[in-house]
């Protein structure tokens, strides 16, 4: 059983009778987020589930289809299935301690009816608490999407390719207001272990962001003076800037990705060099952490996987990857932090659990996911397509010879060729695939619509094994902590640059 409210002393979390406490699971997936993966991998339509473009078009193309009573019929069954005590019991069993659950801001209050909570939100994110609790497992709760969108990016529910949160006030004030309402509703909850306030903010500006979560730490502390505040670097959660001081009773986190572990980087081969570029990136990113002599949590890491259904060295891709994740792994351990990797169930892109190829849903979505892969409309696991690069390269060439500035515009890891994608193929198209991806429920009774949420259920389901292996392995702290040790190189502001897949 929990043994009170976990703390922050120093370079540890602790529990009531002051004994460290390493965090170490998964983040839940879709789910409250209903990202792709549903439809497809992180939480976007191509990891959770398979949908083009954002959330909210996703769901309101499929309100549109099915009408309010199956469509609300339909999301319920969907959150329901896809964790339950089975979910929670495996996830123990590997010997893991934690889960991030992410969700949408939306599932609490309406952007066209603000500051007005709906009671209805709770319901699922009650369930999963209790569920977690119930086999010993912590939870972080990670607002993935806040009003005006915190980055630029699909995950954050944007429908654009500006983060507008950062410059309305309101935007600011509602967010502060709704995690008020959470930490009160979740205050004196031992098996929370905290919360997540911003999923990979995004400020260009930098100074905005440590401003916010000066703001944001007193107004929750207010309701809530115990539990931990898990606060993301800006820029994806991969930079500093503008932090000079530490918060009291908070973690700051970093996430972890590796190109390698991607179908459009370098395959792992485990030489020395990619291991030591491994290290490099984390001994970078967890500079702040480091100099400030606070706790490190990796929030997010993990490859992608390819499909045996369309990858013919599916079997040899996935081994790599899976030796890479085991990598990062043993860096983790060597500096014992707390981790989170992305994610617990899917599709079958990157989860720990998967819905089978001969799922309802799967089979259902298999011609249009071929279809999104073939036209690139998933940012997340993107692949090679000899027909969108056609289209996309005369454009990036043109803009980067009449505005050399282009590429080196915020976020800037992503370069002109990720700022086109997003704005285009990832924004603009997908969204007008969103009614043909909604088409595919058409007429489905509610019999059929349960039997495809059903297909999400964990008896239903199949199991990573080599992922699952890896994990469980490092579930537990192994070794003596080593410092890091912080080069100048390591402080180079342009590592930024190869980080973000």
């Amino acid at each position: 059983m929990a043994t009170g409210i976990l703390k922050v002393k120093g370079d540890q979390v602790i529990d009531e009778k002051g004994s460290a406490v390493t965090l170490r699971g998964a983040g839940l997936g879709g789910w409250m987020k209903y990202t792709v993966a549903i439809s497809s991998s992180k939480t976007s339509s191509i990891n959770v589930s398979g949908y083009p473009g954002h959330e909210s078009q996703h769901r309101k193309a499929m309100l549109s289809v099915l009408g309010p009573e199956k469509y609300a019929y339909f999301f319920d069954k969907w959150l329901e299935y896809f964790f339950t005590s089975l979910d929670a019991a495996f996830f123990a069993s590997l010997g893991l301690n934690c889960i991030r659950l992410p969700f949408n801001h939306r599932h609490f209050e309406d952007d066209l009816n603000p500051r007005v909570l709906k009671p209805s939100g709770f319901k699922h994110l009650d369930r999963v608490v209790s569920l977690c609790a119930d086999a010993g497992l912590y939870t972080i709760l990670d607002m993935h999407t806040v009003p005006g969108g915190q980055n630029p990016d699909w995950h954050s529910d944007n429908p654009t390719s500006h983060a507008a949160f950062w410059d309305y006030k309101d935007h600011q004030d509602r967010t502060v207001w709704l995690w008020e309402h959470i930490a009160a509703h979740y205050k004196g909850n031992p098996w929370v272990a905290g919360y997540n306030p911003i999923n990979e903010p995004c400020d260009p500006e930098h100074c905005r962001l440590p401003a916010f979560y000066d703001r944001l730490e007193p107004a929750i502390r207010a309701v809530d003076p115990d539990h931990i505040l898990w606060l993301d670097g800006n820029t994806f959660a991969m930079e500093w800037k503008h932090f000079d001081h530490l918060l009291p009773n908070c973690v700051y986190a970093l996430h972890d990705y590796s190109m390698m572990g991607f179908p459009t980087g370098d395959r792992y081969k485990g030489t020395s060099e990619q291991k030591g570029q491994l290290e490099r990136q984390f001994v970078r990113k967890a500079a702040f952490m480091t100099a400030h002599g606070t706790p490190i949590w990796n929030g997010e890491f993990g490859p992608v996987y390819a499909d045996p259904l369309l990858d013919r060295d599916a079997e040899e891709v996935n081994q790599e990857r899976y030796n890479l994740l085991s990598q990062q792994l043993a860096i983790y351990d060597k500096y014992q932090i707390h981790w989170s990797i992305w994610l617990y169930k899917d599709i079958g892109v990157q989860g720990m659990v998967h819905t089978a190829p001969e799922s309802a849903w799967n089979k259902l979505l298999q011609p249009f996911l071929e279809k999104k892969r073939r036209l690139q409309l998933d940012a997340w696991g993107k692949y090679p397509s000899p027909e969108a690069e056609e289209a996309l390269r005369p454009m990036v060439e043109w803009i980067d010879r009449v505005s050399p500035a282009a590429k080196h515009q915020y976020p800037t890891p992503w370069a002109t060729e990720r700022h086109l994608l997003r704005a285009t193929f990832q924004t603009f198209l997908a969204n007008t695939f969103s009614m043909e991806f909604a088409e595919l429920f058409r007429g489905k009774s509610m019999d059929e619509l349960e039997t495809l949420a059903r297909s999400f259920r964990f008896d239903e389901c199949m199991q990573r094994e080599g992922l699952n292996k890896a994990m469980s392995d490092h579930a537990k702290i192994r070794g003596t902590k080593e410092k890091i040790v912080i080069s100048k190189e390591d402080h180079d502001d342009e590592k930024v640059q190869q980080q973000l897949p």
